[in-house]
C-alpha cells in the first residue's frame, strides 16, 4: 500500500532548574555547535509512505498506515509497526510513529549542508511538519553522525528535537524513573568537534555503549 500527501507551500514559523535538565540542555547545546538545521526543503517535499494496509479515516482526517510501515519526505526515513496521518488544509502534516519495545520507532534526516545525519528512535515518535518538531517517547534516543561515525549520543524517557533550531530536551524521567528508562537519568556521549581542516580519526572498534547506573557514585566495570 503507497500513499503520497503534498504540501503546500508554506512559511516556517519561528528546562527547568534541576540538575537532570541542566544536563540535558548542555548536551543540547554541544550537539548542535555546528549551527546547521535540518534540510530546509524537507519540509516542502511530499510525504510518501508504505505500509501492509491503509484505513481512512474521512470524520477524523485521518489516515492509517499499518504493517512495516515506511515514511519518506525529502531525506526523512521514518519506519514502524504503525503510523497515524493528519494532513490540515494548509497542507501541514503531523505524523504519530507507533514501534515496539523491542524494535522501537526510527527517524533519520540529513543536516543542511552537511555530510551528517540526525538518527533517533523510540517507541512513539510524532513529527510536525509546520513546526518541524520531533518527539521521542519511550527508551528515546538521539544521535548526530558525522559520514559513517557516530559523534554524540542522547538517552532518556522522553527527547523532543526542534529540526529547525537543533535544539533538543531530553527528560530522563524523575527520580522514580519509567519502565523504559529505571534509573530516571540522562545520559549522553560527547564527541569533540575536529580543528577545521582536520579528518577525525575512525575508531578501530565501535563505540562503548551507554548503560545505566544504578547511582552516581557507581565505580566503572
Amino acid at each position: 500500500m503507497n500513499a503520497s500527501f503534498v504540501p503546500q507551500n508554506t512559511m516556517m514559523p519561528s528546562m527547568t532548574s534541576d540538575l537532570t535538565r541542566f544536563a540535558a540542555v548542555l548536551a543540547a547545546a554541544l550537539f548542535s555547535m555546528g549551527l546547521a538545521h535540518g534540510e530546509a526543503a524537507d519540509r516542502d517535499k511530499p510525504m510518501n509512505i508504505e505500509a501492509d494496509a491503509l484505513r481512512y479515516d474521512e470524520a477524523r482526517q485521518t489516515s492509517i498506515f499499518t504493517g512495516n510501515v515506511v515514511l519518506t519526505k525529502g531525506t526523512i526515513i521514518m519506519r514502524g509497526v504503525k503510523i497515524e496521518v493528519q494532513q490540515d488544509a494548509q497542507g501541514n502534516q503531523v505524523g504519530v510513529l507507533t514501534g515496539t519495545s523491542e524494535v522501537p520507532g526510527f527517524f533519520r534526516q540529513k543536516r543542511e549542508g552537511l555530510d551528517e545525519w540526525i538518527e533517533g528512535e523510540g517507541v512513539r515518535i510524532e513529527y510536525d511538519s509546520k513546526t518541524e518538531i520531533v518527539r521521542f517517547d519511550g527508551k528515546a534516543v538521539l544521535r548526530r553522525y558525522r559520514g559513517p561515525q557516530i559523534n554524540d549520543e542522547s538517552r532518556g524517557s522522553q527527547i523532543v528535537y526542534n529540526s529547525a533550531t537543533e535544539v533538543f530536551t531530553v527528560n530522563g524521567g524523575g527520580s522514580s524513573g519509567s519502565a523504559a528508562n529505571p534509573s530516571g537519568r540522562v545520559r549522553a556521549m560527547l564527541t569533540p568537534i575536529p580543528a577545521e581542516g582536520t579528518t577525525p580519526a575512525v575508531p578501530s572498534a565501535p563505540p562503548a555503549q551507554l548503560r545505566p547506573s544504578g547511582s552516581v557514585n557507581e565505580k566503572s566495570r
